[in-house]
């Protein structure tokens, strides 16, 4: 039998106005020059605002909030000049997936030389992360990536908009912050496509062939709590267990899938470099006719899935998510959202290309990825 090494090691302060005892956290750490990165959004609104103010006691607080869509190298090394300008001594990632996962490169690259390509894991000549990180606290804003539990980065290059992935555990926040009012104000739409992305990566995290019962057990209650609390959020914006266990639902998939992804992923991962499609959204979008695909595979799995979700039997999990995606106000089809059949064979390219399908539980080909597609439109 193989060795397998597991590992959970972010400490993690989870509950309702769990934000305010950042400022003290790092002055224990005689920390006091905190880079706050966040999205171009955020930035704008209140929210950051009061979150600022709560570190301005023995804190000199600088903001790099040059993050939008999905995020790119480019923001990235303006975040690390920004670090650098600053003097920092550590980073503060508040936001949703795409700041959290440029928070821990800008973290990288201001400690690093050269460019954040050279640090992806597929570089032909990846350059080691040899020098230590600033110490970085994230705090979500959005129940969907997981990111601040996670130990990658997810950046799209500049010109292609190709979707590359820088990996180490020396990327795990220093500490977590998780506070579910922070995701009080969400937008329904927002709510309902950051949730699918939670619900996507226990579901595929479960499925994945690879050994990990830890990360099995994980993704399964992810699922139950997920499924439970999801429509709640989308329907009660102000209802903070709703958000809470949403919240919690999104770190436990993002813990689960250091077990690996599946082809939903890939598919999502293409539609954001040709569409630049939100991420959750394609995952929402993807996830039946991989499902489908997937069914015959796994049955005794599918069978479990239906068990947490409530959905009846095993052959009803995928008719379950149609009629939780239509609860939550996602009825959209690629067509909708302004995808092209002709933009089929360059979705195929780069969903073949991406990692994560290599462990889906039933192999896919570039003809079923094709048959996605075009299920989806």
């Amino acid at each position: 039998m193989s060795v397998n090494k597991f590992s959970f090691p972010t400490a993690i302060h989870f509950g309702a106005g769990s934000r305010h005892l950042v400022a003290e956290h790092l002055r224990e750490r005689a920390l006091k020059r905190p880079l706050i990165v966040t999205d171009k959004g955020l930035a704008a609104l209140p929210l950051l605002a009061e979150f600022r103010q709560s570190l301005a006691s023995g804190l000199d607080v600088g903001v790099f909030s040059g993050v939008f869509g999905n995020p790119t190298c480019a923001q990235v090394m303006e975040g690390a000049a920004a670090y650098k300008a600053h003097r920092a001594d550590c980073v503060i990632g508040f936001g949703g997936g795409a700041a959290l996962d440029v928070a821990k490169v800008v973290a990288l690259m201001a400690v690093h030389d050269g460019h954040i390509l050279e640090y992806v894991w597929d570089h032909p000549q990846v350059k080691p992360i040899v020098n230590e990180l600033p110490y970085f606290v994230a705090l979500p804003t959005t129940s969907g990536t997981g990111s601040e539990v996670g130990r990658s980065s997810v950046v799209s290059e500049d010109d292609t908009h190709l979707k590359r992935i820088v990996f180490s555990p020396k990327l795990l926040a220093s500490a977590v912050f998780a506070d579910p009012e922070l995701t009080l104000a969400l937008p329904a739409p927002v709510t309902a496509a950051t949730g699918m992305d939670a619900l996507t990566h226990n579901v595929e995290s479960y499925l994945s062939p690879a050994y990990h019962p830890l990360c099995d057990g994980i993704a399964l209650e992810g699922t139950r709590i997920a499924a439970a609390a999801l429509a709640i959020a989308v329907r009660e914006p102000g209802n903070l267990q709703a958000r809470s266990d949403m919240m919690m639902a999104s770190m436990m998939g993002a813990i689960a899938f250091q077990k690996d992804l599946g082809a939903v992923h890939s598919c999502a991962h293409a539609l954001g470099a040709v569409c630049d499609l939100h991420h959750g959204l394609a995952n929402a979008l993807m996830i039946e006719p991989v499902m489908k695909f997937n069914y015959e595979a796994v049955p005794q799995k599918f069978a479990q899935l239906a068990h947490v979700t409530g959905a009846n039997g095993a052959e009803d999990f995928v008719p379950w998510l149609r009629r939780l995606k239509r609860e939550i106000g996602i009825g959209d089809t690629l067509a909708t959202k302004g995808v092209k059949r002709e933009q089929i064979p360059a979705l195929v390219k780069i969903a073949v290309a991406d990692i994560c399908h290599q462990t889906n539980p039933r192999p896919c080909s570039a003809e079923d990825f094709a048959r996605f597609f075009e299920q989806a439109l």
